[in-house]
Order: C-alpha cells, then sequence, then structure tokens
C-alpha cells in the first residue's frame, strides 16, 4: 500500500515533527534523562540531532520545489 502526500503534506509532517521534537527535547525530564551518565546511543546522537536533521530535509524540498518552479517559469517564458 502507497500512501499518497503531497510536498505540502509531507512538509507540514516534517515540520510537526520538529515541534514535538523541540517539545520533548525542552522538558526537564527529558534533559535529566540526556543528562545520565547512562544515556547513550549507538550513534552518540540526541533529541537535537533529530530536530536538526528534519529541518535539513525540510530546507531541501524547499530547494528542489525552488528549482522545479524556477524551471517551469523558464519552460513557460520560451512558449
Amino acid at each position: 500500500m502507497e500512501i499518497k502526500l503531497t510536498t505540502a503534506e509531507i512538509r507540514t509532517i516534517l515540520q510537526g515533527c520538529q515541534y514535538t521534537l523541540r517539545l520533548v527535547g525542552s522538558s526537564k525530564d527529558y534533559r535529566r534523562l540526556q543528562s545520565s551518565e547512562h544515556f547513550f546511543t549507538s550513534n552518540d546522537v540526541v533529541l537535537n540531532d533529530a530536530f536538526n536533521l528534519l529541518g535539513e530535509v525540510v530546507e531541501a524540498i524547499d530547494q528542489v520545489e525552488q528549482f522545479n518552479q524556477q524551471g517551469e517559469s523558464s519552460h513557460g517564458a520560451g512558449n
């Protein structure tokens, strides 16, 4: 089964995930957990890394959209 999402929906979902990660990361309980000497991940990543990664993905989507819009406008100009 393939899920069909528009680019706007994808962007909205990713930004919502970013917002959720920001909320979790700012909670006192999460900060306490992350600062524990027993808290570790296999790649030394923390929640803020995931937040930043989602931001990069959203920026990449925006760049593709801008490129596609410029391509459409340049094709339309020649007609």
